[in-house]
């Protein structure tokens, strides 16, 4: 043993000699200084990231909701163990259950890990009986701000404040269509925070997100504007909702719900609502509803309880370039093409028609479909507005003076049905260059497909493959109207319509569907 002892400490002894011998050994090179300047910039950037943190976080509350027939999830206080769903500071009459941990989360798997891809809102909390989100502090009245997916169905709401203080509040109104609600609470000692402008947002813009993600109460994450006027994604569940969100990549999950987006002054530029969530947590994808269009809304429901949205009775889409073309338009103009008028609407009144290329709204321009509804939708009711426009590929101007939205109804769209009455082979024309037949349309086709009247051609058949199939036309829509001379015409017959198509390249037409709304769609020949 005593050799086996000696041995190893004459191996110890001869190791040590070979490592320090000359050419075996280098110097340990000494970590790089960083420059005092980029030291400096890099404590000045550091500050000014906790100033912001700082100025908003006491604006920011934790929202508890009791859904109706259930009760209020709290979060077990254990200050023996650092548990990382531990209720925040100053929430200490919770009953302790640890075990509903392991069941929220197996839940919390369910709704965020199986789905492939899919735009989620950010509540945190059991599905049905309680849940919690984020706020925060509206105006000195005691008026919190909030998602409506936070508060929808709620029994009771309790609103904690970031010093532990708790509140009970009272719902003040609800907006689906936005995704907007207002809470009221007694207490108005706390700032309401600060508001910028989400208007004035850059892309690359950094920003921060507020609240209380898995109940971790004033949790603050950090990123950049990723893009802004992101719309028609389907997030809300209204299916006329109004859409027009900011997405970022700071980090926002479940119980975000209703927190601010903070810019680099501290104030409150977006509502967190939702993210787009292809696994178990955050993705770097999050939506925020823009502040100046939130602002509006609360304010009407703090007025009244309620949303009146003004409007002026066309279906529209986007002006695509080869739309522009067959107007006689500047492909690069900005604008929404006028699909259908409701009969008797503002729009009507103002001289509007189908085709007109809407430019301008308020003085303001019109870029996108979305755009132009939320601002048709927020402005005044009775109140005339400049209204630009093109038609035959002349710039005109009008005044056009809105109505509340529940006055200017378009037609429902009739049920869903496969036309079945035959048409005479010699009226059927096919339209070889485009990959369509058409055929007249008559009233047994017209009744069968919930249409009120029967100008039009209905398309018989589309060929695979085909510039019709490309552009998304199906056998049983109707065919219109169509653009002729840098105008728009309705359709005559199946012959016209086919000697009109042999001789154009490009085609556009507006196309009724059973299944929604019509549109222009342009038919290209394929070269």
């Amino acid at each position: 043993m005593k050799r086996n002892a000696v041995a190893w400490a004459s191996l110890a002894v001869a190791t040590a000699a070979l490592v320090s011998s000359k050419g075996l050994t280098r110097a340990v090179p000494a970590a790089p200084k960083t420059p005092i300047e980029s030291q400096r910039t890099a404590r000045a950037l550091s500050d000014a990231f906790v100033s912001v943190a700082e100025y908003a976080r006491p604006s920011v509350v934790q929202i508890g909701v009791e859904r109706k027939g259930g009760n209020v999830f709290r979060f077990p206080n254990n200050p023996g163990r650092r548990n990382p769903f531990q209720r925040p500071p100053g929430n200490n009459n919770g009953p302790n259950v640890p075990n509903e941990i392991p069941d929220l989360l197996r839940e919390l798997m369910k709704q965020f890990g199986e789905k492939d891809f899919n735009f989620e809102h950010q509540q945190f909390g059991m599905p049905g009986a309680q849940g919690t989100g984020s706020g925060f502090v509206f105006d000195d009245r005691g008026h919190i701000l909030t998602n409506n997916h936070v508060v929808s169905g709620a029994g009771k709401i309790t609103v904690t404040f970031h010093d532990g203080v708790e509140a009970t509040a009272t719902l003040v109104g609800t907006d689906p269509k936005s995704d907007v609600a207002v809470l009221k609470v007694d207490n108005t000692s706390y700032p309401a925070l600060a508001r910028g402008s989400s208007s004035k947002l850059r892309v690359g813009e950094l920003v921060m997100a507020v609240g209380s993600p898995f109940g971790l109460s004033q949790t603050v994450t950090m990123g950049i504007v990723s893009a802004t006027d992101r719309n028609n994604l389907g997030i809300n569940d209204d299916k006329d909702s109004f859409e027009s969100f900011i997405q970022t990549d700071a980090p926002i999950n479940p119980g975000n719900s209703g927190g601010p987006l903070v810019d680099m002054d501290g104030r409150v530029v977006g509502i967190n609502s939702a993210i787009v969530s292809g696994g178990r947590g955050n993705d770097g994808v999050g939506f925020a509803i823009p502040i100046d269009m939130a602002t509006g809304i609360a304010d009407a429901l703090v007025k009244d309880g309620k949303v009146n949205r003004a409007r002026i009775g066309v279906k529209i889409q986007p002006l695509a370039p080869a739309m522009a073309r067959g107007l006689g338009i500047d492909p690069k103009t900005k604008g929404i093409v006028v699909g259908e008028i409701v009969p008797g609407s503002p729009a009507e009144k103002a001289g509007l028609k189908p085709g007109d290329v809407i430019t301008g709204f308020n003085n303001q321009p019109v870029t996108s479909t979305a755009t132009f509804r939320l601002t048709v939708s927020a402005s005044e009711i009775g109140k005339p507005y400049s209204l630009k426009y093109f038609r035959d590929g002349k710039e005109h101007t009008t005044d056009v003076t809105l109505s509340a939205a529940e006055k200017v109804v378009f037609d429902a769209e009739g049920e869903s049905a496969n036309p079945t009455a035959p048409a005479r082979e010699s009226e059927k024309q096919t339209v070889s260059d485009f990959g369509l037949e058409v055929q007249p349309l008559t009233p047994e086709l017209a009744k069968g497909l919930g249409l009120s009247g029967t100008n039009g051609l209905l398309v018989s058949s589309v060929k695979e493959g085909s510039a019709a199939e490309a552009a998304g036309l199906e056998a049983g829509n109707v065919i219109t109207q169509v653009v002729r001379d840098k105008k728009i015409e309705p359709v005559k017959d199946a012959k016209d319509f086919r000697e009109l198509a042999g001789r154009s390249d490009e085609l556009n037409v507006f196309v009724k569907s059973s299944k929604g709304p019509g549109g222009f769609v342009t038919l290209s020949k394929a070269k």
